[in-house]
C-alpha cells in the first residue's frame, strides 16, 4: 500500500500571514491523521517563513502514524532532528532563499557529506531518503550513501503529463526500477495533483510513499480537507 503523507506548510504560511494561531497546525496535522492521512510531512526552513522549527516539536506528539521531516541538513536542521527523532527525514538541498524544492541531490558529487550525514541520522534510528532527480545513477549513489529510500522529485512529470504523459513518466519508471534494483524504498513528491496521481501510481505501483501539500491545501478550499485527503487516497488504490 502507498501511503499518503500530507504536507502541512501551506497551513502555518496562512497561519503566519496574520500572526496569532489561526488556522491551528498543531489542529490540522492531527485532523489529517484522522480523515486518513498516513502521515504528516513538514519542511521547516532557516528563516521559518511557513513551518518553525517549535511547530515540528509541538507537533511530534501528536503524531500517532509517521512523522517525515524534509529540508537542507544545516547544522539547525540536523540538530532538530536528533532531537526530535521523526520516523523519516528527507534530505532536500535547498538554499536559504529558495521559494521550493527545484531539483535533487546529487549523490555522486556529494557523496562524503551526505554519507556522513545519512550515518549520523541511521545510528539515531531515523529512517533516511535522500531527495533525487529521476536519474537512475543518483538513486544508485543514493545507496552508496546509506539512505534507507530516495524521493523522487516529480515536478518535470507534473509539468509535462498533460502534454505527454507516457514520455513524462518514462524517466520516473527507470528510476523507480533502479531503487529497486538496489533494495531502496521509494517515495515521490512535489507538484502531485489529483490530475496527475492515479496515472503514476499505476505506472509505479510500489512507490513507498507519496508526500503532497500544495495541491492538497488547495484542494481541501474548495472540498474540504476530509473529501480531499479521501479522493487522494482513492487516487492511489
Amino acid at each position: 500500500m502507498t501511503k499518503l503523507s500530507v504536507n502541512i506548510n501551506k497551513v502555518a504560511t496562512l497561519r503566519n500571514a496574520r500572526g496569532g494561531n489561526n488556522p491551528d497546525v498543531l489542529q490540522v496535522a492531527a485532523d489529517c491523521q484522522g480523515f486518513g492521512a498516513e502521515g504528516i510531512t513538514v519542511h521547516p526552513r532557516p528563516d521559518e517563513r511557513h513551518i518553525r522549527y517549535q511547530d515540528v516539536r509541538d507537533i511530534k506528539p501528536l503524531i500517532t502514524t509517521e512523522l517525515n521531516i524534509e529540508g537542507n541538513p544545516i547544522d539547525r536542521y540536523i540538530g532538530l532532528v536528533l532531537e526530535v527523532r521523526p520516523t523519516q527525514v528527507t534530505l532536500v538541498p535547498d538554499s536559504e532563499a529558495q521559494l521550493t524544492s527545484n531539483h535533487g541531490w546529487d549523490t555522486l558529487a556529494n557523496k562524503t557529506f551526505l554519507t556522513d550525514v545519512v550515518g549520523r541520522f541511521n545510528e539515531a534510528g531515523i529512517r533516511t531518503s535522500i531527495f533525487v532527480d529521476p536519474d537512475p545513477r543518483m538513486v544508485e549513489g543514493a545507496k552508496v550513501c546509506g539512505s534507507h529510500r530516495v524521493e523522487l522529485y516529480t515536478e518535470p512529470y507534473a509539468a509535462n503529463y498533460a502534454a505527454n504523459r507516457e514520455e513524462a513518466i518514462k524517466p520516473f519508471v527507470e528510476a523507480a526500477e533502479e531503487a529497486r534494483r538496489q533494495g531502496l524504498g521509494l517515495n515521490a513528491g512535489h507538484d502531485l495533483s489529483l490530475a496527475n496521481l492515479h496515472y503514476f501510481h499505476r505506472r509505479i505501483p510500489w512507490v513507498d510513499e507519496v508526500s503532497i501539500g500544495h495541491a492538497i491545501i488547495c484542494d481541501a478550499l474548495y472540498m474540504g480537507l476530509h473529501e480531499t485527503i479521501r479522493l487522494y487516497k482513492e487516487a492511489l488504490k
